[in-house]
């Protein structure tokens, strides 16, 4: 540690206000929805590490809830593609965040309560950019898992279960998240309320786009050189992801099981 001569302190100190929240003092409730606030961080945080690890072009959830038929289970070949997408889906995170900035700076709308909390990204606080990027990642996650991913008539109750409790897990994080804003004395319920539907018709507008214009331009995407380098690959006509890496890496592995115990007769 320094010695106490040796500090030099600057005129000022600034917290990191992406995760910094503020709540009441002794209140549990306010303090649970404190890190409920905290989600959009945890969801950024979470797609860059898919992105790392998984190299995808468009990922929602991972494809193992997806209704399949007995024959989608079998190992298929090397090329091909699955129902998840991430680069897609985070550029439509980021562009959803852009919109919010905009809309902040020309509605000029500002916080509630003459702006109780210093430490803010903005000063402004119409539409809510927590509600309205929760809210985009909520409905488009939504609209994925019952539009995009295509129930059929042998598909396992388990599976429609699983897609029922994670919508509903979705919407009610959404919901609470908007909430802690305005318990947290950070937007008003109008700001909240409005972010909502901003992020809400944004999700339906990239999902729109996504579907119509993105997805057929994957393979090609796939297959460009410098995707090629950085292994990034489109598996948008896979039914099962989870169930297709599984079954791939099991059958590789026993493969290779069989040729070393050949080679140690």
């Amino acid at each position: 540690m320094a010695a106490d001569g040796q500090c030099s302190l600057p005129a000022s100190w600034r917290p990191v206000t992406l995760t910094h929240v503020e709540y009441p003092a002794g209140d549990l409730s306010g303090h649970v929805l404190a890190y409920l606030s905290l989600s959009p961080v945890f969801v950024i945080v979470g797609f860059v590490t898919l992105i790392i690890f998984k190299r995808e072009l468009h990922t929602v959830v991972p494809g193992g809830w997806e209704a399949q038929s007995e024959a989608s289970r079998l190992p298929r070949g090397p090329t091909d593609r699955t129902s998840s997408r991430q680069i897609s889906f985070l550029g439509g995170l980021a562009l959803n965040e852009g919109v919010n900035w905009l809309i902040k700076h020309v509605i000029q709308e500002p916080r509630p309560c003459g702006g109780p909390h210093t430490a803010v990204g903005t000063k402004y606080g119409m539409p809510s950019s927590h509600s309205q990027f929760m809210w985009f990642f909520s409905i488009y996650s939504f609209l994925f898992l019952y539009l995009r991913m295509h129930q059929t008539n042998n598909a396992r109750f388990l599976d429609l279960l699983w897609r029922h409790v994670l919508s509903l897990g979705l919407l009610t994080v959404a919901f609470l998240v908007s909430y802690s804003r305005v318990y947290l004395l950070y937007h008003t319920w109008g700001q909240v309320l409005y972010g909502g539907i901003a992020g809400g018709l944004m999700a339906v507008a990239w999902f729109v786009f996504t579907q119509e214009v993105l997805t057929p331009l994957f393979p090609r995407i796939a297959a460009w050189p410098v995707s090629e380098f950085f292994l990034i690959r489109d598996t948008s006509l896979i039914p099962n992801v989870l169930w297709f890496e599984y079954t791939v890496t099991r059958a590789e592995a026993r493969n290779r099981q069989r040729k070393l115990g050949t080679k140690l007769q």
